[in-house]
């Protein structure tokens, strides 16, 4: 494989997408060649559960050169037929399972070579008050930009929406209509309506909709970017933004996002509009999630009766006013409790299973798990909550470990020895942008 070439290639469409913004590109799927699948192989993740056709990575491997060949002949020739999605349901913080679809392997391979031209195009057209889901965008770069406005620009009235089962909800013709002005090529769309037809088998059920993406894939955060940016992103910066009397800021991942206004009046116009602007599209605001907040750090009390009080979370993080230790008020993001609580019942869940396992093994889990969440969560003002689910952690490991003994007790010197030999990561901060 030649990287200069595959570089070259997306290069090219790169600057097309520059020189010509707003204007329809019909002839792009001469780039998808045999390095490009197999760049788009090499990026797909090989640990997923299978598919439909229970097909691993590992077989999928075994011949793949004829098999990137032949997925290529049949992307190119219109022969390929997008397998359903198998659905699954994962545990949502509120207690309500949220759907999730799992392509076949060979799927999730032609999804990444699409979702690789798609890319290179419309990074050219996002804005910058979207972060999630995007290369070189992360939700602590979104994190950092909802602090700073709030603290530094004074941007203190926040709308915190959410719209209702978005993914589920993106009807499949608006969709299309708004490809329509940007790409038009004929292999690129006719993949794209393959994958929203495909349709999802539930229970031994095959059914089929209208509307949402197909959940799972990587096409699908594409598909719902490329969406929220024509409707929601576009819309605030050009249109909405300029109408107002102060400053106001949009922050986006994926579906979650927060308004910020510097004046009470500014943000009740745009909360009146935003509902029948999202409609127009499909989309529906949560009644329950959705709330207009009074985040001023010293309110006058009784001014703003239509505002919900503070504290309100974004991303996983409970923002909140606090002191620093130069006497200043800056906002504080710190692990949601519901986060919190669903961190620790998964840690509950893998050591009650996995007590009988070697405990260097379960060693080595449980500090894969701390490092992972210290990587989030990690930022500064967060370090109690860190401290305490490291805490729980090792509560709850002590308490699965005894569960081996039959006097069921485990002494903690006993566990500190063991961890004197084998420590575990301490609580720390990895990311340091707050004031």
């Amino acid at each position: 494989m030649d990287p200069a070439n595959l570089l070259t290639k997306r290069h090219w469409i790169v600057e097309l997408a520059r020189r010509k913004p707003g204007t329809v590109l019909f002839s792009l799927h001469h780039v998808i060649d045999f390095e490009w699948m197999r760049e788009a192989y090499w990026l797909t993740r090989k640990d997923g559960a299978t598919g439909i056709d229970g097909v691993t990575a590992k077989e999928y491997e075994a011949n793949l050169e004829a098999n990137l060949k032949d997925l290529r002949e049949r992307i190119i020739s219109g022969r390929y037929k997008a397998p359903p999605v198998r659905r699954t349901y994962i545990p949502k913080a509120d207690g309500s399972q949220r759907p999730l679809g799992i392509p076949t392997f060979e799927d999730k391979v032609a999804q990444r070579a699409i979702t690789m031209v798609l890319e290179a195009v419309y990074e050219q057209d996002f804005r910058s008050c979207s972060y999630g889901f995007r290369p070189g965008c992360s939700a602590h770069q979104a994190l950092q930009q909802l602090s700073g406005v709030i603290t530094v620009r004074r941007q203190h009235w926040v709308l915190d929406v959410d719209i209702r089962k978005y993914f589920d909800s993106i009807p499949h013709q608006e969709l299309r209509t708004i490809l329509d002005q940007r790409v038009t090529d004929g292999v690129i769309r006719r993949m794209i309506d393959k994958w929203l037809k495909a349709g999802v088998l539930e229970d031994g059920l095959l059914r089929y909709a209208t509307e949402g993406t197909p959940q799972g894939g990587v096409i699908s955060p594409t598909l719902s970017n490329i969406f929220l940016h024509h409707v929601l992103d576009v819309w605030f910066e050009d249109e909405a933004r300029p109408r107002l009397v102060g400053e106001a800021t949009l922050v986006r991942f994926a579906d979650d996002f927060v308004m910020t206004f510097e004046t009470h009046h500014d943000a009740k116009r745009v909360m009146e509009v935003l509902g029948k602007r999202l409609g127009r599209y499909g989309l529906t605001l949560h009644p329950d999630k959705t709330r207009f907040i009074d985040f001023r750090p010293q309110r006058r009390g009784g001014t703003q009766v239509d505002c919900k009080d503070p504290p309100f979370d974004f991303l996983g993080f409970t923002h909140t006013w606090v002191k620093s230790r130069k006497g200043k008020n800056v906002v504080r993001q710190i692990t949601a409790k519901s986060r919190l609580a669903r961190a620790l019942l998964a840690v509950k869940d893998w050591c009650r299973a996995n007590r009988h396992r070697p405990i260097l093994e379960q060693l080595a889990r449980l500090y894969a798990k701390l490092v992972g969440h210290f990587a989030y969560y990690g930022i500064t003002g967060n370090s109690r909550r860190l401290q305490q689910y490291h805490h729980e952690v090792m509560k709850t490991w002590r308490k699965w470990l005894a569960r081996r003994t039959r006097s069921k007790r485990l002494p903690w010197d006993r566990l500190n020895a063991l961890l004197a030999r084998h420590p575990l990561p301490p609580a720390r901060i990895v990311h340091r942008y707050a004031t």
